[in-house]
């Protein structure tokens, strides 16, 4: 092993937090290697919600999933970042003054200092428990939103009452035939300007109701069977083309709890300072990965917490460096702020 083999600092996880990061990291100009095991960058915003509109990222009113994650790979690209897909962390352990980072293909990686962004860890979303519900995902029921315009003149129904869901149906019924939002309570769990914008449509709302059976019709239609949460012998049928559900996702943190190094955690996530550092020196964890009092899980959280994780860890391996200046007075050049 020599010099050039060692990373000043190794980003695991590669959703927008650690994709800002990296990008921070090379206005910093460090060595750094941005690791995500999925095939692509952009995490949950990319697998799970490319369409949705994200309402709480500064200087964008609004501004779809897909186009956040291709701005934030235009600046990751402006530096020379080491960026590795499909590559799972299966370890981290201490080595002297080195991270020594295991991955599943064997490979073996050295950083002086380690930043978590893997959000709450793997997640999959959160199924919908009704008898052939599952056998029906891809013949109308869906779990997942690629394209909105699958969604064209059709009738659709969403399950579901917080952010994702509320903003799905806004979002969808611009172009569907009808829209419905079903809903187990009459409140929604939504921001309050995204319910407003709820109410000030022509969406369907379905409250307080759950899905008891989806059958499937020979006509191609769905057929949702909803009863009343509030009195179960309260039925109604109704009649679409896809169901969406959207209950979230479960997420857990399993391959991180498994390695060598033993950050505190808070619940599932690492307990930081207000440094963003864990209680294993060297390592910090940022966005949906940590937790601290008072903290909101929100991009905008974590694309703050970047810059401030990131001078944080060069001062762990350079601490005569100087702090960083306006980002105004930056000048890159081939790759380099100079």
């Amino acid at each position: 092993m020599t010099e050039t083999d060692i990373y000043d600092i190794a980003i695991i996880g590669g959703g927008p937090v650690g994709m800002f990061a990296g990008f921070y990291a090379g206005l910093r100009n460090t060595k750094t290697i941005l690791i995500e095991s999925l095939a692509t960058l952009g995490g949950q915003v990319t697998a799970l919600y490319p369409e949705k509109n994200i309402l709480d990222v500064a200087g964008f009113p609004s501004i779809k999933g897909s186009d956040l994650i291709a701005s934030l790979q235009a600046q990751l690209d402006m530096f020379p970042i080491t960026i590795k897909t499909n590559t799972t962390v299966v370890n981290v352990a201490k080595q002297d003054e080195l991270f020594t980072i295991a991955t599943h293909d064997g490979t073996t990686l050295f950083a002086k200092t380690i930043i978590v962004t893997t959000g709450k860890g793997a997640f999959e979303p959160r199924k919908m428990q009704v008898d052939g519900v599952d056998e029906l995902v891809g013949q109308g029921v869906h779990y997942f939103v690629k394209n909105k315009h699958d969604f064209d003149n059709h009738d659709v129904a969403i399950a579901g009452g917080g952010d994702s869901a509320v903003d799905m149906a806004t979002m969808l019924n611009q172009l569907t035939a009808s829209t419905a939002l079903i809903h187990r309570r009459d409140q929604f769990r939504a921001m309050e300007q995204s319910v407003k914008a709820l109410e000030a449509s022509t969406v369907k709302r379905e409250t307080p109701k759950k899905v008891t059976k989806v059958e499937k019709l020979s006509s191609g239609k769905l057929k949702l069977t909803l009863a009343n949460v509030k009195d179960d012998l309260l039925h109604s049928d109704l009649l679409v083309d896809d169901l969406i559900i959207n209950y979230g996702f479960i997420s857990a943190n399993k391959t991180v709890q498994s390695w060598d190094i033993k950050p505190e955690l808070d619940g599932q996530v690492f307990h930081v300072n207000q440094e963003l550092a864990t209680s294993v020196p060297g390592v910090f964890a940022i966005g949906d990965a940590s937790h601290y009092v008072g903290k909101a899980d929100l991009i905008a959280i974590g694309f703050g917490e970047a810059p401030n994780a990131i001078n944080a860890a060069i001062r762990v391996f350079d601490p005569e460096r100087g702090g960083p200046g306006h980002s105004s007075a930056m000048v890159v050049r081939d790759g380099k702020v100079i």
